[in-house]
């Protein structure tokens, strides 16, 4: 089942309104029965979760980290953060620390290990840091537009050949 969930709260002095769109990926994805083209179009950043004690899950992320890239090709960058849920249960340990943190270095993708049955903090500490990634993503975005507002000015002007 899906939900979306919505929340306004304080980050830094500023009112930010999230909208949490929760899907729950099938034992047996495929690429398109698990991340929709309508949560790609609507998202402006991902939190993909696996379970350290769940091999299955860990695939499921790769396979959705793949999607999101295809998918996201063509409309720009969105901040991916993979998170390695019940780190309180190491002794079930399936997926090392190591090998979470390669898949979301060569991604490009931040990375946490957290425990959310033992405490929100975890959880609150990764919402944090996709939302500073949006914002950065956002303003490059809006400078890049901008230097290429100034760019196209300029050639306006200066790309005009002269007729006297």
């Amino acid at each position: 089942t899906e939900s979306i969930y919505t929340h306004n709260i304080l980050v830094d002095g500023r009112e930010t309104f999230f909208s949490i769109w929760d899907s729950v990926c099938p034992q047996n994805p495929t690429a398109e029965n698990c991340v929709t083209e309508d949560q790609l179009r609507w998202a402006d950043g991902f939190i993909l979760v696996y379970s350290i004690c769940n091999r299955d899950s860990f695939n499921v992320v790769r396979q959705q980290l793949q999607r999101i890239r295809q998918m996201k090709k063509r409309r720009g960058p969105s901040p991916v953060i993979i998170v390695g849920n019940k780190r309180d249960l190491q002794h079930r340990r399936e997926i090392s620390s190591e090998e979470g943190r390669m898949l979301a270095l060569s991604s490009g993708c931040g990375f946490f290990e957290i425990s959310a049955a033992e405490t929100y903090h975890g959880s609150l500490l990764v919402f944090h840091q996709l939302l500073e990634t949006v914002r950065e993503n956002r303003s490059a975005v809006k400078k890049n537009a901008g230097i290429k507002g100034i760019v196209r000015s300029m050639s306006a002007v200066f790309g005009r050949r002269r007729t006297e």
